[in-house]
């Protein structure tokens, strides 16, 4: 669950899953690249390795979802069908215009939410699923009409220039299981996925963050608050349970040896040591 830390995030919430796209990479994940790209798996009842409940409740903590709507060639995910339904889903049906084609999802998910973010003023978050490049021009128009931007997909389908450019960006694999704490040795990952979180990141972070704000400001004590914010404009990947910690918070306090900690007039305050 994304904390939030007395955030400004208003309005309804626009859900958006390039459905196909995240339980490709999931399966390919599970049974070896390129696996899913072969006929006989891609062309039949697909066994349902998405959960769809996570992204939602991911989704309702930026506020009510108005819109939650997903793209894909649904012939093949029947077997979905009783966790779509209870989570409110709407399907959009894509056939493809040849064998081996794509659906176009992309396309027209970033059409869908162009028009929408036009259409209705109360929507504050546009939230997609999905990890392609193909997803920034979309980036760039949602942010011009002053909304806020979150992806998620899998690390490893992941454009790591489509992560930097939401607002914030959730790997599917942190939303749904634990991360290993820092003193486990990550895996060397291939050189075209986002490479694994190092040890020192976050409080790197966390320093660049509170330098940052007081000099903005002008004076050393910047509210705890604010030093989230500052973290998810460098950074929209970071997720502090990454690094083993359980919230933002949590990160903080246990960093006490980079900053210096007090009570403020409505919030917590931080300085560097």
């Amino acid at each position: 669950m994304v904390e939030s830390n007395g955030g400004d995030e208003t309005g309804s919430v626009a859900l958006y899953w390039d459905f196909e796209n995240l339980h490709a990479s999931l399966y390919e994940e599970r049974f070896g690249d390129g696996a899913y790209s072969k006929p006989d798996n891609r062309f039949k009842a697909q066994e349902p390795l998405v959960d769809v409940q996570a992204i939602v409740e991911l989704a309702s903590s930026f506020g009510s979802i108005a819109i939650n709507r997903a793209y894909c060639n649904w012939q093949y995910f029947g077997r979905y069908r009783d966790t779509l339904l209870q989570a409110a889903v709407e399907l959009i049906q894509l056939f493809p215009p040849g064998g081996s084609a794509k659906n176009g999802a992309d396309i027209k998910l970033c059409l869908d939410a162009v028009e929408d973010i036009g259409r209705y003023a109360h929507i504050g978050t546009v939230v997609i699923i999905g990890g392609d490049s193909d997803y920034m021009p979309v980036a760039q128009k949602i942010k011009a009409a002053g909304r806020t931007l979150v992806g998620l997909a899998s690390r490893k389908s992941t454009n790591r220039h489509w992560a930097k450019s939401c607002h914030e960006f959730r790997y599917y694999e942190n939303l749904v299981e634990p991360a290993p704490p820092p003193s486990v040795p990550a895996i060397q990952a291939p050189t075209d996925t986002p490479p694994a979180p190092q040890a020192d990141s976050a409080a790197d972070l966390l320093r660049r963050a509170v330098k940052l704000l007081a000099e903005t400001k002008g004076d050393a004590w910047v509210n705890k608050g604010s030093i989230w914010y500052m973290i998810k404009r460098l950074d929209p990947t970071f997720d502090p349970k990454e690094h083993g910690y359980s919230n933002f918070s949590a990160m903080v306090k246990a960093l006490e040896s980079i900053v210096e900690i007090k009570k403020g007039e409505f919030d917590q305050i931080v300085r560097l040591r």
